[in-house]
């Protein structure tokens, strides 16, 4: 197994933790297929999520100050900065193609220490297209790929259908449908435009593949440890959807089963496991993540894994509010109760910048 090397440690501050800061973006309407506009925030979480970290953050003894990542959060922080000793970096970002790293670049500024990746490190993640060009330029296998700006460039020759199409920079299968997989050119074109036009930004262009899925949450730091490995059981869905994590099957269909179309830890036998947590730890160190993340993955029919996407940060819905939110059931079945969960997150980030929490 591949150990991967610290890239997140920080100078000692020396400082006991007792206030932390929790950032996070909140959304107002669950997300549905059918209404484009409520997709562009369905990174964002639910106003019951929040409140219940809040009050998980509570239980371990921590005083908290919760901060909306809105146009506001740099006064909140800048207000508060004497006062914060961490924080837990939770937030998606508002605007633009680089917004998840908005937040972790005011706490720099603000000399402010946080949970989770670096402003380059969350810039590349939320760029899929970027993320797989420097991935593959370290030997991580990736799948081909073409980015769309307009929709009406030219397919590159080497991708053969049936292809997918996602917007570049969302999570949490925003734009994600039966219709994303594409089997001929008007398909193509017809999805590229829908992308294009309401996300407003670039498309994603990859090879479908129709093999075995899984996710790997990564947790800690020197050396990061992979927790049990989850597999989507595309055989579970009902008649009619595609075999992929779209929308419907992360918000609906998956909620209504109780995460009865989960196999966690995933049936796989040693030598794919061994792949899956050796190209997710090489993802890990070539992107400098720290603390907490989850990597998507996907075999082609031979079983080879690829990199589809990294979260970070990585979802964690209580399980109060859902009993399907990927990290937190892989960490149960690791025997790591929620609060234990966020503990060891705030006890990676404290570690590397040398602050005492116990």
């Amino acid at each position: 197994m591949l150990k991967a090397r610290n890239v997140c440690r920080l100078p000692p501050m020396n400082m006991p933790l007792n206030k932390i800061a929790f950032l996070y973006n909140v959304r107002h309407n669950y997300p549905d297929p059918n209404e484009k506009r409520i997709q562009l925030d369905t990174d964002f979480d639910d106003p019951a999520t929040i409140e219940w970290m809040i009050k998980h953050f509570k239980n371990l003894g921590l005083e908290v100050l919760p901060i909306e990542a809105n146009e506001e959060a740099y006064l909140r922080l800048y207000e508060n900065k004497d006062k914060i000793d961490l924080v837990f970096n939770f937030a998606e970002g508002l605007h633009g193609r680089d917004r998840e790293c908005h937040i972790p670049a005011m706490l720099e500024m603000l000399k402010i220490p946080y949970t989770g990746g670096s402003p380059l490190t969350e810039a590349l993640v939320l760029d899929k297209a970027i993320a797989k060009d420097v991935l593959r330029s370290h030997g991580v296998p990736v799948l081909p790929h073409q980015v769309f700006l307009t929709g009406n460039e030219e397919l590159n020759s080497e991708l053969k259908y049936p292809l997918i199409v996602k917007p570049n920079s969302q999570g949490s299968s925003a734009g994600i449908t039966n219709d994303s997989v594409v089997e001929d050119e008007n398909g193509l074109r017809r999805r590229l435009k829908f992308v294009i036009s309401n996300f407003k930004q670039k498309a994603l262009v990859e090879p479908f593949l129709d093999g075995r899925e899984f996710s790997v949450p990564i947790l800690g730091n020197d050396p990061p440890e992979v927790l049990p490995i989850i597999e989507s059981d595309h055989s579970t869905l009902p008649p009619g959807l595609r075999p992929i994590d779209s929308l419907d099957v992360k918000w609906i269909i998956e909620e209504a089963s109780g995460g009865a179309n989960f196999i966690c830890p995933a049936k796989i036998s040693s030598d794919l496991e061994e792949k899956i947590k050796r190209i997710c730890l090489q993802a890990w160190e070539v992107l400098q993540l720290c603390d907490f993340c989850r990597v998507d993955t996907r075999c082609d029919r031979a079983g080879n894994p690829y990199i589809l996407e990294i979260n970070s940060p990585a979802g964690l819905i209580p399980p109060e509010v859902s009993m399907t939110s990927y990290f937190p059931l892989s960490a149960r079945v690791a025997g790591i109760d929620y609060e234990t969960l966020l503990k060891r997150i705030i006890s990676a980030a404290c570690i590397r910048y040398g602050i005492e929490y116990k």
